[in-house]
Parts: C-alpha cells; structure tokens; sequence
C-alpha cells in the first residue's frame, strides 16, 4: 500500500510540475511516464487521463480547505479563531505540493476554466472569506477578509526571484494577512 501510495505521490508531484512547466494542453501522458521512468501502462494503473490526476490534486486540496473551514466554524466567531484560521491556512499552503499547484492553476487557467473541480475552488474560496467576515461587514471590511487570503497566495507569485526562504515568505504573507484581518474602528 504504502509503495502505491508513494508512486501516487511521484506521479501527482511530475505532472504538476510539468503541467507548469509546459503547459496543462501540452504535456502528454507519455512525457509523465518518461519523466518517471515507468511504462504507460503503469502510469494508467493510477490514472487514465491528465483530467484524472488533476482532480486527484483538486480533490486534495478541496479536502484541506473544507477541514480547515470546518474547524472555523465549530468555533466561536471571534478574532482570534480567525487569526487561527489564517496561521493554519499558511502552514496548509505552504506545505506539500499546494504552492505549486496554485502555480499550476496559474499557468493554465484557460485550460481549467470550465473544469468542474475549478468551479467547486471558487466555492471553498467564498466559504474561506466566509469564515473571516460576516455578511453584514461593511464592504471594505469583507474585502480585506478577502485580501488576507490573497496576500497568502500572493508571496509565492510577488515574493519569487528574491533570496528568500520558504519560511520568510510565509512569514511576511502572515503579517500582512493578520494586518489585514485585524478589527478596524470604521468596521462597524
């Protein structure tokens, strides 16, 4: 099981990374095989299609993002279990392969525009600023919720090419989000 799992993994990591590199349309599934050293037909033991490992990847990710959104709101809705919500949003996101699939995502949104699995992200999005505003917040109040998630996905695309770690990216993407989430006198 544990062999399955790892060529899993292994096949989910190369497709990522050259879905980015080349594009979702121009990688083939031949050229996955190839870069893992493995037959086609190996590869079609875990997935028949492009499609199937990309929502492997999605529905990763989708489950991280409803347990996250689940924790919050099984809390009171306070500042503090939204800091919470934000630090381990960050610790999420950067860990495993998830900064590289939001470059994939990137990259390739024409491709994956009408992609189902796609469409259920936009959803965990909404549910996510959700958890950081009410809907009755004024409007720049939601929209800094909103901007706090951002700033998270933004130090990997704004935050490359300098002499930075992982850690101090994620690091100077915290305080910004935490500024942004912190209670304002005009919010109410």
């Amino acid at each position: 099981m544990r062999e399955t799992t790892d060529t899993r993994t292994r096949i989910q990591e190369i497709a990522l990374r050259l879905f980015t590199e080349q594009g979702y349309e121009a990688t083939s599934l031949r050229e996955i095989a190839e870069a893992l050293g493995v037959t086609k037909a190996a590869l079609y033991y875990h997935f028949k299609t492009k499609d199937d490992i990309i929502a492997s990847l999605s529905e990763e990710r989708h489950a991280m993002i409803e347990r996250l959104v689940k924790w919050a709101q099984d809390q009171p809705r306070t500042i503090e279990t939204r800091r919470e919500f934000v630090r381990r949003y960050a610790d999420e996101l950067f860990a495993g392969h998830h900064q590289l699939f939001m470059r994939f995502m990137e990259r390739n949104q024409t491709a994956l525009r009408d992609h189902p699995k796609v469409g259920k992200m936009r959803d965990l999005m909404v549910a996510m600023v959700g958890v950081l505003s009410d809907e009755d917040d004024p409007h720049a109040k939601r929209l800094r919720s909103t901007m706090a998630l951002f700033a998270l996905h933004g130090a990997m695309f704004f935050l490359t090419g300098e002499k930075i770690t992982d850690e101090e990216r994620k690091e100077a993407a915290l305080q910004v989000a935490m500024e942004l989430i912190e209670p304002r006198p005009d919010d109410s």
